[in-house]
């Protein structure tokens, strides 16, 4: 699996854990034919999340609120809100230089690899904007 693929299966892959820990309740409404002694309409059941389509399952995925979650549990502090090695370290990825540069060059990165501080700010902009492309809810300043 490509990096970004690993992000994105791994933020979103935590909010359907999150959600099917707390599936919906679906309660039947009394209808005026079990009032009248006619045959009850059937209750659907709830449509577990898993068997969602891969698209209705990430749309709208807080992914601020994924990685909050994650970090008050993260045994170290990490500054996923800036860092993309933090952001790797915080999904339990490989944060290496060398996954960084796979990375940038599955993201079409154009600048110089041996650069790597400006690959580092680059990369985790993009990362924030194609998670938001993907269908997660990213806040603006996490984007610019």
């Amino acid at each position: 699996m490509s990096v970004f693929g690993s992000i994105v299966s791994t933020i979103f892959g935590h909010h359907q854990q999150t959600a099917a820990a707390n599936p919906p309740v679906v309660t039947p409404q009394t209808s005026t034919a079990a009032a009248t002694g006619a045959a009850a309409p059937e209750v659907a059941a709830a449509t577990p999340i898993d068997a969602a389509p891969a698209t209705a399952q990430i749309a709208g995925v807080d992914v601020e609120a994924v990685l909050t979650s994650l970090a008050a549990h993260h045994h170290e502090k990490l500054d996923w809100r800036h860092s993309i090695v933090d952001l790797l370290k915080l999904l339990g990825l490989d944060s290496s230089l060398e996954s960084r540069k796979e990375l940038a060059k599955e993201l079409h990165y154009t600048g110089s690899t041996d650069d790597s501080a400006a690959m580092n700010i680059w990369l985790h902009k993009q990362v924030m904007v194609k998670l938001a492309e993907n269908g997660g809810k990213v806040p603006d300043e996490l984007k610019h």
